[in-house]
């Protein structure tokens, strides 16, 4: 049974909004979530490697390079966290994301930031219904499994303070009941250069509950000419995995790769760099050793290994590190990156004999 179906309702008359219409809580019998746990779940007879191999393909069938970013995605969704990505309009952000919740057959979302998007848009709100005289939920986008936020910097602050509330804590609480999201929930969120007109920057405490900071490039000419002719067709996505299955693999992580202390170790040694660097104003907390451990696992589970090496360390430094940090104003004015820096730390740090 799935965890909505578990919520004991306060209100007597309180009713749901849905597709078919409006049905009263207190006598709905309980049904299981769709998208939580759908039955049909093989995965003890796949190859999790080899599934994911395939996921990529079926993503490369409309997606074109960025394979840095659909794994960072994957891992951030195994991980139970939300990534950031940073680029400009037009680099095919919608079509990976709603790729990508094909292939794991999840629901997927998408909400436009604007000046005036409001919390309401966003995780929905009560309505009293004048003729059946109670209070009405109606469900925003944040209930579904795969939630892309565009250009969240153009939302105002207040707003997107709702929004990274609600990624944390995944559940939204309205009238005195708490309703959970759906689970996997992984929210990508498309962040604008700061140089541009009309954003509101993110502060960098809450930049920090994005578990990955990930920068979408543009394509090299090769593959601009291959997106382009990928245009003239469309090709349909077999879905791999299916949500049931992505918990059953998130539960298989913990149990199955190990760190070795040198290499959580070597994790913690490169934070702490961040924190004595002359270039950084804040270095990285302890949530960013914590994203290290967690991502790590599951990027080598990804690949088929039940083993972590320092060069897996040195892989994800940049998304984990580059979006915890910040720069004092001396070194932003001379236009140098987090990213240069964090290289500069990977130089330093005296690696463990692999």
């Amino acid at each position: 049974m799935a965890i909505e179906d578990k919520k004991n309702f306060a209100l007597q008359n309180f009713r749901v909004a849905e597709p078919n219409g409006l049905r009263h809580v207190s006598e709905a019998k309980p049904q299981p979530h769709a998208q939580s746990e759908p039955e049909g779940s093989d995965l003890g007879e796949k190859n999790v490697a080899q599934q994911f191999a395939r996921l990529y393909d079926e993503v490369h069938k409309r997606i074109v390079g960025n394979a840095d970013v659909i794994q960072e995605i994957l891992i951030a969704l195994l991980c139970g966290g939300h990534v950031l990505l940073e680029s400009v309009p037009g680099m095919g952000k919608t079509m990976l994301a709603k790729t990508i919740a094909e292939t794991l057959n999840c629901d997927f979302k998408r909400i436009q930031g604007t000046p005036d998007l409001t919390t309401k848009d966003i995780v929905g709100e009560l309505v009293y219904d004048e003729k059946a005289k109670n209070y009405v939920l109606r469900k925003g986008p944040v209930f579904t499994n795969i939630l892309l936020v565009d250009e969240i910097n153009r939302a105002p602050p207040m707003t997107q303070s709702a929004l990274l509330e609600v990624m944390e804590e995944k559940n939204v609480t309205m009238g005195g009941t708490t309703y959970p999201l759906p689970n996997p929930f992984i929210v990508l969120a498309t962040e604008n250069p700061v140089e541009q007109k009309g954003v509101y920057p993110l502060p960098e405490a809450q930049k920090d509950r994005f578990l990955f900071k990930t920068i979408v490039k543009y394509p090299s000419k090769e593959d601009e000419i291959s997106i382009i002719k990928s245009k003239l067709y469309d090709r349909s996505i077999n879905k791999v995995f299916n949500p049931a299955e992505i918990l059953i693999i998130k539960n298989e992580i913990k149990d199955s790769v190990k760190v070795n202390d040198s290499v959580l170790d070597y994790a913690v040694r490169i934070v702490e760099e961040t924190r004595n660097r002359k270039e950084f104003q804040t270095g990285g907390s302890p949530r960013a050793s914590i994203a290290f451990m967690e991502t790590v696992k599951a990027m080598v589970f990804l690949e088929g290994r039940d083993y972590v090496t320092p060069a897996d360390i040195r892989r994800l430094a940049y998304p984990i590190l580059r979006h915890r940090v910040i720069l004092n104003p001396e070194y932003r004015e001379m236009m140098i990156t987090p990213d240069e820096i964090i290289k500069k730390i990977l130089e330093k740090i005296e690696a463990p004999i692999e």
